[in-house]
């Protein structure tokens, strides 16, 4: 049964655990076995810095266990951007060589979803004045080129690892 780390926001929602338990009964449902950051408690006692790097080396163990990891990329706290962790934690399988499947609800381009003006130039700008990527992409370069990118949710992401697996 091969071992997907579920990398995402979805740890940030009042129901996370819940969440998480569904997310690795539907992996189940597809012959796979779902690893949620979640899965171990937090060990009594630690708070603050110390809480932090423990979560960041039990997440880390997580994924180096996993076959591969399945990333949840939809926007988290703005048009265009997913979660800074989600984001590392596909750049840390990839660097491990796993592979890497997310999936996004978000529909078109970066260029169409985050608010834009056009300078002088014709490059399209935010709200800050940065350049926003153009290639056509729903993400940036480095994640939408890191994973095996799909449009919807968990279920459809785990379908289409399915279909490739056989």
């Amino acid at each position: 049964m091969p071992t997907i780390y579920l990398a995402g926001f979805d740890v940030f929602r009042r129901d996370a655990i819940a969440h998480g338990e569904a997310l690795k009964a539907l992996c189940a449902t597809y012959g796979c076995d779902g690893l949620y950051p979640l899965d171990h408690a937090l060990p009594p006692g630690l708070s603050g810095p110390a809480a932090a790097q423990w979560i960041y080396q039990a997440n880390l163990a997580l994924i180096r266990r996993a076959d591969l990891l399945m990333a949840n990329l939809d926007d988290f706290r703005g048009p265009g951007e997913p979660d800074a962790g989600t984001a590392f934690e596909v750049g840390y399988a990839v660097a491990l060589g796993k592979p890497v499947w997310a999936y996004s609800a978000d529909a078109g381009t970066l260029l169409e979803r985050v608010a834009v003006v056009t300078d002088a130039e014709g490059r399209g700008l935010d709200a800050r004045g940065y350049v926003v990527e153009d290639f056509g992409l729903g993400k940036n370069l480095m994640l939408a080129c890191a994973a095996r990118m799909v449009q919807g949710g968990a279920r459809e992401c785990l379908q289409a690892i399915a279909r490739a697996a056989s």
